[in-house]
């Protein structure tokens, strides 16, 4: 008699805004030879398209409203609480535009992603496409990191460069940097449900063996 197969790492994502990056991971989980799961989707925001995506996916949906909290804390506490009841094996935050207490965050150690609009270490925070056009750089790009108490310092897994064209505005140059989070995020959350990165006490262990600098890929 055949073994039931193992069952899929679970994954949550959490997203405020429309959901671009959630669609990219929903388009790669149906993919037949995907190592996950989404189970859920999650929004601070009740009418976040990224929650209309995750409908049309026949993907189960919750709401923390930010504005129903009166505290950071209040509002992580509500947050943790629905994550451990769903109990996921990662957490992907995809355009989740919440600042994390260092609880939450160490409670789910590991197990948190994000992606960042910039080539970390370089633009942390927001308005990176506008500060790289004013700073004269030549490379821009996305980076996909753990999530640590650092804001945005979190160890860095891969990277996706962009070059920054003469006539660049922030919004043609984020449109590409966007495109690249699409290719990049669904390739790193592969890893992760395969076992092949995780993290580490300082770093990411890539198969076992720390990165000495992040995953690449090439400015295209």
């Amino acid at each position: 008699m055949k073994a039931d197969p193992a069952p899929l790492p679970t994954i949550v994502v959490l997203a405020s805004g429309t959901g671009s990056n959630l669609q990219a991971l929903i388009d790669a989980s149906r993919e037949r030879d995907f190592p996950g799961e989404i189970i859920a989707v999650g929004s601070n925001r009740p009418k976040a398209f990224a929650l209309e995506r995750a409908a049309q996916a026949h993907i189960k949906t919750f709401v923390v409203d930010h504005t129903q909290h009166g505290s950071r804390e209040e509002f992580d506490a509500h947050l943790m609480a629905e994550l451990r009841r769903l109990d996921p094996d990662l957490i992907v935050l995809a355009g989740f535009m919440r600042i994390l207490t260092e609880d939450f965050v160490r409670a789910f150690r590991g197990k948190l992603l994000n992606v960042h609009p910039s080539l970390l270490p370089a633009y942390t925070g927001l308005n990176t496409h506008q500060r790289v056009l004013d700073a004269g750089d030549s490379l821009h790009g996305v980076s996909i990191h753990f999530v640590t108490e650092e804001l945005d310092g979190g160890p860095v897994i891969a990277q996706a460069e962009v070059p920054v064209l003469a006539d660049d505005t922030p919004d043609t140059l984020a449109e590409r940097v966007q495109q690249q989070e699409h290719l990049l995020y669904p390739i790193v959350v592969r890893w992760f449900c395969e076992g092949r990165i995780r993290l580490g006490a300082q770093d990411v262990l890539f198969d076992g063996a720390a990165l000495a600098e992040p995953m690449k890929l090439a400015a295209n």
